[in-house]
């Protein structure tokens, strides 16, 4: 008598070896909604939408690149920095100085500025050996009043209050002009920026600066060498900083120091805590509420300033955007600390158990 072997199929995704556990998407339902989503992105978004709408989705773009940096250092390393907006500023200055006195060619003017913003971010993420928590904030602030202090009054090399205009970018003779050109650099740039971060996470590198962030005296016992580490931190933060600074300032093709400030600092804090700290995603989710709350609190001061609600009393909307955003912070950090990638992960999990409760 053929007794019948009994065949049992996983229900679940189960792991068997190392390799599976190391994948960024566990099945391939979620590569094809990434297939699905580049596609949109590049060959649907820039032809259907209005050329203000791209504006708007570029600057979300170089945004993300720039808070996916801040994040590797505040989310995964535990380090705060409210300098982050100056290193921005550092690396669209650089890119101005390298374009304009020694005519660097764009595709090589962008890598060079943001390795420049790197070597300047490490060197004030030196007191980061003795310092942390409030003391390191403080710390980072000075660093953000100094780079201004320097754009703004080393006239010989950043042109002072006048800026630097920069020439436009162009690859293999191709001029890239225009909002909607600039939408495909913009987007390539983030998505490879994000694979280079998702995968460094994933490395011992990225291991060690979890380990440092939880507790960085038992990262120390284990044999990591903390100093050395959180520099490297600050120097990848300060490196995603200067490229998305040197990609706005061709994008701008002209630049000053006012926008490179401490509110643009707390703006990109912003977008890290609101985001989701410690997750790659977060960081554009952050950039896209951030930019988009912008959006809305200026479309709303119009209206109101065209129905002359301040008119005679002395009023403006000036401190409505800082309110909004000192707002939604704290509602944030109250009701979901974990911010809008934990509710991007309990949405799609609903999704997942859909149609059952459990």
């Amino acid at each position: 008598m053929k007794i019948k072997k009994w065949q049992f199929h996983p229900c679940g995704n189960y792991r068997e070896h190392y390799e599976q556990e190391l994948r960024i998407f566990e099945t391939d339902f979620g590569r094809l909604w990434l297939g699905i989503g580049i596609f949109t992105l590049f060959l649907i978004v820039p032809w259907i939408s209005s050329p203000y709408m791209i504006y708007v989705f570029n600057t979300i773009g170089i945004a993300a690149i720039s808070v996916i940096g801040l994040n590797i250092l505040i989310g995964f390393t535990g380090q705060i920095s409210l300098g982050h907006g100056a290193f921005f500023g550092v690396g669209a200055y650089a890119a101005g100085i390298l374009a304009t006195a020694l005519d660097c060619p764009f595709y090589l003017a962008i890598p060079a500025s943001a390795v420049i913003t790197a070597m300047v971010g490490m060197i004030f993420g030196i007191p980061s050996v003795r310092l942390k928590g409030l003391y390191l904030t403080i710390a980072t602030l000075a660093g953000q009043f100094i780079i201004e202090y320097i754009l703004l009054h080393w006239d010989s090399l950043t042109k002072g209050t006048m800026g630097i205009t920069l020439p436009k970018a162009g690859v293999l003779g191709w001029e890239l002009s225009g909002d909607r050109a600039f939408f495909f650099l913009i987007f390539a740039c983030l998505i490879g920026m994000t694979w280079i971060a998702v995968n460094l996470i994933r490395t011992k590198y990225g291991r060690a600066f979890i380990a440092i962030r939880d507790n960085d005296r038992a990262a120390e016992g284990m044999g990591i060498p903390i100093f050395r580490y959180k520099l490297l931190a600050f120097g990848i933060s300060s490196f995603y900083a200067g490229f998305a600074g040197a990609l706005w300032a061709y994008y701008s093709v002209s630049i000053t120091t006012e926008p490179f400030n401490l509110s643009l600092s707390v703006e990109y804090i912003a977008m890290v805590i609101i985001g989701g700290m410690g997750n790659i995603t977060g960081s554009i989710f952050g950039a896209v509420f951030i930019t988009g709350l912008n959006e809305v609190l200026r479309w709303l001061t119009e209206i109101l300033m065209n129905m002359g609600v301040f008119s005679g009393s002395g009023l403006n909307m000036a401190p409505l955007r800082e309110f909004a955003f000192g707002l939604a912070i704290v509602l944030f950090i109250l009701f979901e600390p974990r911010g809008l990638a934990e509710v991007w992960r309990i949405v799609r999990s609903s999704f997942r158990l859909w149609p059952f409760s459990y």
